[in-house]
């Protein structure tokens, strides 16, 4: 399924909205501007798109609010899609749609053969060969060795420690190989050394960035797309020779949620060893 050309599952927001309460950024009485989201989801897609990334497009789904964040929908290596195992049961109802898509499309399913909770891209990402694995506020420590094995990937567990920071995508970010943004405080000492012997340029974020989840971005090629409001980080990207791209996601970040939320991969996560 890889290829030259960034590929790219979104889901419109159509059903978007602050329904339930499962992390400590979601409030039903602020709710969320279904309109707003909507322009700030095409302007996410339009600039995706002009970085040469080939967007396809999901159903959204009356009573899965939160099926706009494909990211959770499960990890992608080549042609193997591992989908998500929902902690929540306000978001289980999207796990048959993730795998009706996915079948549908030509990948070979493979899930967990253990019962557990894992939330897919959210908490697992590449960097290099090496994929790096969140777990404690949604997914199962014991899934991470079931998916190395289904991937074939050497995995390096994380615990996060901020509910806050309740997925991996929301304070690590993989640049290209060897190279990443991270946001500190999400996790323990043992986590932090972790990713300091094997990521040997690791770009700390400042936790007011952290906060607008500036780690929670999409890289294409040497371009990065992020929420707007994180100038310190947009400095560092400059530093490291990549191109910072800023668009405001504001009104997603009020479910948990920011640019990398709403992708998935689809040429596979492993799409960071470039």
């Amino acid at each position: 399924m890889s290829g030259s050309t960034p590929r790219i599952l979104m889901c419109p927001p159509d059903y978007y909205g602050i329904e339930y309460e499962i992390n400590p950024w979601m409030h039903k009485e602020v709710g969320a501007d279904r309109e707003r989201a909507k322009t700030q989801w095409d302007l996410l897609t339009t600039m995706l798109r002009g970085l040469g990334a080939q967007i396809e497009l999901l159903t959204p789904q009356h009573g899965l609010p939160d099926l706009v964040f494909t990211a959770n929908a499960g990890v992608v290596r080549q042609d193997v899609f591992v989908p998500s195992v929902f902690r929540h049961r306000q978001r289980q109802g999207e796990q048959p749609v993730f795998i009706e898509w996915f079948e549908k499309h030509g990948w070979n399913v493979a899930p967990l053969p253990i019962e557990t909770s894992f939330e897919g891209a959210g908490d697992a990402l590449y960097c290099g060969p090496l994929l790096f694995a969140g777990y404690i506020h949604r997914s199962e420590i014991s899934s991470h060795t079931q998916l190395g094995k289904l991937l074939h990937s050497p995995v390096l567990t994380l615990e996060l420690v901020d509910a806050h920071f309740y997925h991996l995508d929301t304070c690590f970010c993989p640049l290209a190989p060897g190279i990443a943004l991270y946001y500190p405080g999400a996790f323990d000492e043992y986590g932090r050394k972790v990713l300091e012997e094997n990521v040997p340029t690791l770009v700390p974020v400042v936790k007011e960035e952290a906060d607008r989840f500036a780690c929670n971005a999409v890289v294409v090629g040497r371009n990065v797309v992020h929420n707007a409001g994180c100038d310190q980080m947009a400095a560092s990207l400059k530093e490291l020779g990549f191109l910072s791209h800023p668009t405001p996601l504001d009104e997603f970040l009020k479910a948990g949620g920011s640019a990398k939320c709403l992708t998935l991969r689809l040429d596979g996560e492993e799409a960071a060893e470039w």
